[in-house]
């Protein structure tokens, strides 16, 4: 099999190719491919995805006759485009929670228009005034999915940090950001005022006891093709889906408890309804798809609100204890929670700053309370790995006995008996040695040392070094020291406070730290931050951008999350590269759209990078519909003003190499995109080459397009960039696009270029470039037939820069390959046409052992042809290894020298003629001699008789090459 062909085969296997997109006029055209392609197991594109296609083409405007704009036509395409996405809602069983995650609030709005439309609610009349019990059940059951969006979208629309829903694409422009934006505060608008029209049918709907039915696609369907008798079969309810009346009250119950909360923070009276509607719900919430999690914490926050919870039960949740400590300042339940970590880090700092800011208002009592609060934050931090705050130093400045007994009491009991972990006890002994090494009042700092946990916890080294530091203070402690200041007062020096926070904000890779750390490093001066670390660095493109961000905190936060991200990009660490841009995108969304699409191509460049890591390091899993899609939507982007890295595009175009999307890259790209884009327009060229390889010869015009680019990148400009090494590289300085095609083929393989063919092709095209140079010292590779044989400007060419693309090209393919033996025997000819005659005979070797089993089997003839073979014993004769080459014996009556232990190659020769004419000079030169006999040894083997049949002749010759070929490769491996 040569070695394309394994290529295509080992290709096939593992890296099937992407079915193309499917668009949205193909449904279209065919309604009956609708069904099919949602019963998929990754649609692409998704369903709510194809929901926003298709309510984006029936809502646009007409222009008439006169040029002037209309609403959208009531036409018969607009109306099957509008039912179509109906239809993949009703495949979503209009699930509000899919629906909500995946659309807009306009576009969401726009679907339940038109499904209020297709069940029949009558028009005109408001839906309070509607007896449900007297509709059919797909209209009543229109109208409660109406109403609960309608309440749940108000509540959402209230949390502080609302999830940016992907949109239509066009809605990237920064115009049509502000008109969706405006059209979604319109809707919310109408939405609140009608909220309690909408409380009141919901309110409604849980006194009908009976079932309801939803649209499905085979009921919608009824309704394109016959609607008159398609409302008579869902009115009777036999083609819709049944909704069980308890499903559908569980559902109703948990949206009412939720605006009933919201609604709360107005009215405290209005949770009193609230704590009921969860009630209720509490008994059967796994009769529907309700966030328990959500529905626990509404649950004890309504029992709190209305100060009615039984105080024994309220022990029994974490949020319950929290408030039965702020009534009777019981530490119980942070020490219990330092174990069982199930409140936020974030609750549990806000009740301290709660009663810190109770306390700087006068309220004494509250000073112990704050100490002992702040002990129990400071444990909890530690056992994360966190940073400890500055009020926690400042309690260690000069605190009391009783704090520090307190704060072992709390270490004690927040080390988990039954189930410590290595970890946990670790981070436990270095808060431990932490504050030994912090106190400064010696008998505190003896009083830690003399402790079980100090002396379990802490290595024999550790206590050590810490006892004879205390030793040493308790020598040199000075008594006339200054008073200290309180724990609330700011201390007149932080440099060494603001030393160790430096030092943990280099180290740091969690978001959460970070933005603590630099919180309270803004609360002690005002410097920028990003330059604590000179190797922080973000790329030029993104510099100006995020330095112009006005808020240092924010500007010092973006810059370093990025900088650090792209750090852990650098060595692979992909899991907190992840963490830290989702971090930084969630920061830059609230305020700055042109950064959050610089996010988001960072996190496209980093999925792009992790997926090929992954299949450098041998899976060859495809990547997912969804990454292929977004790779795709990154080389069609066109947004103004927006910084791009020349990198992200070059690897983008790489990775469709890599997994072989050529079916995208020759057909389905725009035409325009290809003009404008040098990335995909030497991407096209290749994908074009290598799909129609080896092809007749009228599929070669794209090869010779190929040609053409690159000989134009190689060709002598008056101006050479030259790299640090001095050597000559193909960036050309040009005033097309040629000199990013040049970028995108120049030695750029460190950002994963791996599809054998693509580097087969490349590979191919430069010694092909080479040979038209130096006709005499020609290199072989595969393929080599479809290039161009002659250049009519040859002398234009940029030899030295061809040489050298490619013997590192072929370096590069053999170090993701190192078996592939047309690779091998490029490598060979290059070695041997540059007089590297050993390394040219390891390369020929290497490719006979890859494709024989190391010898057992014969070399191929297209692997050895007799060039090959030829060049293989000039690189013997060259080496002064003449006995290597078996028709070279009669070199030896001369007086060369010759390196190659000729006795032992005596058993490899199968020719009688050599071996008799070799016993000859021999027995001339020392007939008792040990070489002599070595020969008549050989020459005397049965199996070389002449007389034998000719079949037991090739069998000695092959047994004697096999043995010979594994004896030279064991020299030259």
């Amino acid at each position: 099999m040569s070695a394309e062909a394994a290529d295509r085969e080992a290709v096939s296997g593992s890296r099937p190719c992407t079915p193309p997109q499917a668009s949205w006029f193909e449904f279209l055209l065919d309604p009956s491919l609708l069904e099919q392609h949602l019963r998929g197991l990754h649609p692409d594109p998704s369903p709510v995805q194809l929901i926003v296609q298709f309510l984006e083409q029936a809502s646009k405007p007409s222009v008439n006759e006169q040029n002037q704009v209309q609403p959208p036509a009531d036409n018969r395409r607009n109306r099957t485009l509008k039912l179509m996405a109906l239809k993949v809602a009703a495949h979503l069983t209009w699930d509000l929670n899919l629906l909500e995650k995946g659309l807009t609030i306009p576009v969401l709005n726009m679907l339940l228009n038109e499904f209020l439309c297709v069940s029949r609610v009558p028009p005109g009349v408001k839906h309070v005034d509607l007896d449900l019990s007297t509709l059919p059940p797909t209209t009543a059951m229109a109208v409660l999915i109406y109403n609960r969006w309608a309440i749940r979208t108000i509540v959402l629309s209230s949390f502080p940090e609302k999830q940016t829903k992907p949109g239509p694409h066009q809605l990237n422009m920064m115009s049509l950001v502000q008109q969706e934006k405006e059209l979604t505060e319109n809707i919310l608008s109408v939405l609140r005022e009608q909220a309690t029209d909408s409380i009141t049918v919901l309110e409604g709907a849980l006194n009908i006891k009976k079932d309801f039915y939803i649209h499905t696609l085979r009921s919608l369907d009824l309704l394109a093709a016959d609607p008159s008798t398609a409302n008579g079969e869902t009115e009777s309810s036999t083609a819709g889906l049944r909704i069980s009346a308890d499903h559908l009250h569980c559902q109703v119950h948990y949206d009412l408890g939720g605006i009933y909360f919201q609604q709360g923070c107005s009215d405290p009276s209005v949770y009193e309804k609230a704590k009921e509607h969860f009630r209720k719900l509490d008994s059967s919430a796994s009769l529907c798809c309700v966030d328990e999690q959500r529905l626990a914490g509404y649950w004890s926050a309504c029992k709190t609100l209305t100060e009615t919870s039984d105080p024994g039960e309220s022990q029994h949740t974490p949020y319950g204890q929290i408030s039965c400590f702020m009534r009777n300042h019981d530490y119980g339940a942070f020490i219990r929670d330092n174990v069982t970590l199930s409140l936020p880090h974030s609750f549990r700092h806000s009740i301290q700053l709660e009663l810190l800011h109770k306390l700087q208002q006068g309220d004494r009592a509250l000073e112990e309370v704050c100490h002992k609060l702040c002990v129990c934050n400071a444990v909890r931090d530690a056992l994360e790995g966190g940073v400890l705050g500055v009020s926690f130093h400042q309690l260690l400045i000069k605190p009391s006995k009783n704090t520090i007994s307190f704060l072992l009491e709390v270490c004690t009991r927040s080390l988990d008996k039954e189930h410590r972990s290595e970890t946990s006890k670790r981070k436990m002994a270095i808060f431990i040695k932490t504050v030994c090494n912090r106190l400064e009042d010696v008998s505190l700092a003896f009083m830690v040392s003399s402790h079980k946990l100090f002396m379990e916890l802490l290595q024999d080294e550790e206590k050590k070094i810490l006892m004879e530091q205390m030793r040493k203070s308790s020598a040199t402690v000075n008594l006339s020291a200054k008073p200290l200041p309180s724990f609330y007062d700011i201390p007149a020096s932080t440099s060494v406070n603001i030393s160790q926070l430096e030092q943990q904000l280099i180290l740091s890779l969690d978001p959460r730290h970070i933005r603590q750390i630099l919180i309270e490093l803004h609360g002690m001066a005002e410097r920028p931050f990003w330059r604590v670390n000179s190797k922080w660095e973000v790329p030029v493109d993104y510099v100006n951008v995020i330095l112009a961000i006005k808020d240092n905190l924010t500007r010092d936060l973006v810059y370093i999350l990025m900088a650090k991200g792209l750090h852990c990009i650098s060595i692979k660490d992909f899991a907190h590269a992840r963490q830290l841009f989702t971090a930084c995108l969630e920061l830059v969304t609230e305020f700055s759209p042109k950064l959050r699409q610089v996010m988001l191509n960072e996190l496209l460049l980093m999925e792009v990078r992790g997926h090929e890591a992954g299949a450098a390091e041998g899976n060859m899993e495809r990547p997912p519909p969804d990454l292929v899609s977004r790779v795709r939507g990154y080389l069609e982007m066109r947004i103004h003003d927006l910084p791009l890295r020349q990198i992200v595009g070059e690897e983008c175009v790489v990775f469709m190499l890599n997994w072989r999307e050529n079916e995208y890259l020759t057909l389905q790209v725009p035409q325009s995109l290809v003009n404008s884009n040098p990335y995909i327009k030497l991407g096209q060229l290749i994908a074009s080459t290598c799909k129609e390889l080896p092809g007749p010869k009228e599929s070669r015009r794209t090869a010779k397009e190929l040609w053409e680019v690159v000989v134009q990148i190689c060709s002598v400009s008056s101006q050479h960039k030259r790299s640090s090494d001095g050597r000559v590289s193909l960036l050309k300085q040009r005033e097309s696009s040629m000199g990013i095609l040049a970028s995108s083929i120049n030695l750029q393989y460190d950002f994963g270029l791996q599809e054998p063919l693509v580097l087969t092709t490349l590979i191919s095209l430069f010694v092909r470039l080479h040979n038209i140079d130096d006709i005499v010292n020609e290199v072989t590779a595969e393929h080599i037939s479809i290039w161009p044989s002659s250049l009519a400007n040859l002398q234009s060419v940029d030899v030295e820069a061809v040489v050298v693309t490619l013997k590192e090209l072929v370096n590069y393919a053999l170090s993701l390959n190192p078996n592939n033996q047309s690779w091998l025997c490029t490598q060979a000819d290059i070695y041997f046409v540059t007089n590297q005659y050993s390394a040219a005979m390891h390369y020929y070797l290497q490719a006979g052992t890859v494709c024989s089993d190391y010898f057992t089997k014969p070399v191929p003839p297209d692997v050895y042809t007799d060039q090959v073979l030829k060049r293989m014993i000039k690189c013997c004769s060259l080496l002064n290894c003449h006995t290597q080459c078996t028709a070279s014996f009669v070199i030896k009556t001369g007086e060369l020298a010759i390196h190659d232990s000729m006795d032992s190659f005596y058993d490899y020769i199968w020719d009688v003629t050599i071996l008799e004419y070799l016993t000859c000079i021999l027995f001339k030169e020392d007939p008792i001699s040990d070489q002599h006999e070595s020969a008549i040894k050989a020459i005397g083997q049965t199996e070389l008789n002449s007389s034998n049949p000719e079949e037991v002749l090739q069998l000695a010759a092959q047994k004697r090459k096999k043995k010979f070929l594994q004896a030279l490769a064991k020299l030259y491996f």
